[in-house]
Formats: C-alpha cells, sequence, structure tokens
C-alpha cells in the first residue's frame, strides 16, 4: 500500500469523521485544534486514510493530541507510519521528547505505544471522567483515567 503523509494546509478541513475515531467528542478536539500542526495519511488513491494532530506543550516537548486511523486500515501499519512520522517530524523540530496520552481502557494503544518505544510516566486520575460528557468504555472497561506516556529522543 503506497501512503503519503503530508501536513494539512491553512484552509483546509480537519478530516474530523477520521479524528472523532480517537477522540469522541468534537468539542474536545476543536479544543486543541488551532494550536497543533495536523498530518493526514493518503493512500495512492487520495484517501485520507490515517490522521495525527501534534501540539507544542512546552519547550523541547511536543505532544501527540490525536492519532487514528480508518477502522478498515488498521492492523495495516498505517498507525505505525505516522506514529514514525510523528517522531522523525519532531525530532526535525529540535523536540527533545514527545508525549502520548491514552485512555486506560485503551488496551491495543497502550501496547503499541510500548512497542514503538514510549514508556509510562504518569496517570492522571479520573481524567475522561472529567473532561467528557458522555462515559467512554472499550472492551467492557470504563475509560476513566489518562495514562501518559513518553520518548525521550537522545543525541
Amino acid at each position: 500500500m503506497s501512503i503519503t503523509i503530508r501536513q494539512l494546509q491553512d484552509g483546509e478541513s480537519l478530516p474530523y469523521e477520521l479524528l472523532l475515531l480517537a477522540d469522541p467528542e468534537r468539542q474536545a478536539i476543536d479544543a486543541y485544534a488551532e494550536r497543533c500542526v495536523c498530518m493526514q495519511a493518503e493512500d495512492y488513491g487520495g484517501e485520507v486514510i490515517g490522521a495525527y494532530m501534534l501540539l507544542c506543550t512546552r519547550p523541547k516537548t511536543a505532544e501527540i493530541m490525536n492519532i487514528a486511523v480508518l477502522e478498515d486500515k488498521q492492523g495495516k501499519g498505517v498507525g505505525k507510519l505516522l506514529l514514525e512520522h510523528a517522531i522523525a517530524y519532531s525530532k526535525d523540530q529540535g523536540y527533545k521528547q514527545l508525549e502520548v496520552g491514552t485512555g486506560n481502557s485503551s488496551l491495543g494503544q497502550l501496547g503499541f505505544y510500548q512497542k514503538c518505544g514510549f514508556r509510562i510516566v504518569g496517570v492522571e486520575i479520573d481524567y475522561f471522567v472529567r473532561n467528557y460528557a458522555e462515559p467512554i468504555i472499550e472492551d467492557g472497561i470504563p475509560c476513566r483515567d489518562m495514562i501518559r506516556m513518553r520518548m525521550e529522543f537522545t543525541g
């Protein structure tokens, strides 16, 4: 599968249908979207199949605020390509660390990030309970806490 990852330009619409797969409330996405760089993955036919949003949170620190892949394209390496792109882009921009947060119930994502080199650095208790109007349930597990993860860049 041939995939191109490119930055959205001013005036281009965010791929909300995709972003809502990773963050279920549009209001939450809108709260950080203006301050983010948005990258989208397109297949050979130009279909948007994945995206991520990156935010500078502190000097020398970037955070992946949202990363998503179309459900029928999951498990085919698109997410890994997006994450590798986010890592390379962050290094190129001079960041020294890259962070990501995911729900305690997101078992697949927790494993994925750790396989890619991220380490758990903290837990924000009841983050999703405080910040989302509707309860989030994944695989029968209530999503309550934000698991904070980080990758340090050396050299």
